[in-house]
């Protein structure tokens, strides 16, 4: 459970300067399944130097606005998954797939040609450069099995349950090393739960418990009607939620804000810590305190204070950095005055 009640927390990314990537090809692409390499501003000799600078500035941002749990902002990444998923071994390095993605279009993908597995740690180093530079509790995200295996051309396994279980080992073999460079939380990001819901109720859970075997530390998952600047026309409610109450992961992170969920539903997860998001990210106005406020209450009336976290609806890499520092006083403020009704 968390230290603080209604305390608050990041989702993951925040935005990277405009100096560090180009934001057009940034904003006017699906988010990359393969590595983007054209993104990057900077010359690879000075990329690793550049990208530090750009995390610490994501790291004082969260502390100057208060948010009681943070990432290093997913600034060294060109998208949520594509770091670790081309990292892997089994991955073609000669070739790219195709798959559909959550849009309806073709992207290219990693194209699994062979077993997956771990050769090395992928964000190890990015755990320990935000721990050495913060005492706020921290948290680091990387993709989960089952959006990994939607994300990627299958030329291997017998079908994709087998390689959901096998991108489920790799990632816990990543998870517990995270927990060892220092990481409070890891969370998994699994979009493509609430995108498949069908395939995710065949074997979802199950990878996921998978890859969150032994985990030694507190575990999210984030799932989502995906960004604000690539999903624009979101349902009000979720076709996957309730079946994670069989997940082995401690919190639930998920968007209410844009869609204006109906907190009714988070009454199927008694056991979960719910990341609520009260940060409209489709919206590039910065919400009052008391509109979180609001929004809030209207969980609370399902989900007891101890349990509930305010949160972002999704990561926030895609608006300006002034709108999100702004958009996250507004949330940590609004939590606060929220805090004190419940502390009478």
């Amino acid at each position: 459970m968390s230290e603080t009640v209604l305390s608050t927390a990041v989702v993951g990314s925040y935005p990277q300067p405009a100096w560090l990537v180009d934001r057009d090809n940034l904003v006017n692409r699906l988010p990359p399944r393969v590595r983007a390499h054209e993104m990057w501003r900077i010359p690879p000799e000075h990329l690793q130097e550049a990208q530090e600078a750009a995390t610490l500035a994501a790291i004082r941002d969260q502390e100057r606005a208060g948010v009681d749990v943070i990432s290093d902002g997913e600034i060294r990444r060109e998208s949520y998954s594509n770091r670790l998923a081309t990292a892997l071994g089994g991955i073609d390095r000669e070739r790219s797939g195709t798959a559909m993605d959550r849009t309806g279009k073709p992207a290219s993908v990693p194209l699994v040609s062979g077993p997956i597995r771990r050769a090395r740690p992928v964000e190890v180093d990015d755990v320990r450069f935000l721990r050495a530079n913060t005492a706020r509790t921290i948290k680091i995200t990387l993709p989960g099995p089952f959006t990994l295996t939607q994300q990627a051309e299958n030329a291997h396994y017998p079908d994709d349950e087998s390689l959901a279980m096998a991108y489920a080992a790799a990632v816990n073999e990543e998870i517990g090393d995270l927990f060892a460079a220092g990481a409070d939380i890891v969370q998994l990001d699994e979009p493509y739960l609430q995108a498949r819901p069908d395939a995710a109720r065949a074997y979802g859970v199950k990878a996921i418990n998978r890859a969150l075997e032994g985990a030694d530390g507190k575990t999210a998952l984030h799932l989502c009607f995906g960004y604000a600047a690539v999903v624009h026309d979101k349902p009000s409610g979720y076709s996957f939620l309730p079946e994670l109450e069989a997940a082995a992961v401690d919190q639930v992170s998920i968007e209410a804000a844009q869609p204006d969920l109906d907190p009714a539903i988070l009454g199927k997860l008694p056991s979960k810590e719910i990341l609520y998001g009260v940060i409209d990210m489709s919206d590039p106005a910065i919400e009052t305190a008391e509109t979180v406020a609001a929004r809030l209450r209207r969980a609370l009336a399902v989900v007891p204070p101890e349990r509930l976290v305010a949160a972002p609806d999704c990561g926030m890499k895609y608006l300006t950095r002034e709108t999100a520092f702004g958009k996250l006083k507004a949330m940590v403020e609004g939590a606060a005055i929220v805090r004190r009704e419940v502390a009478g």
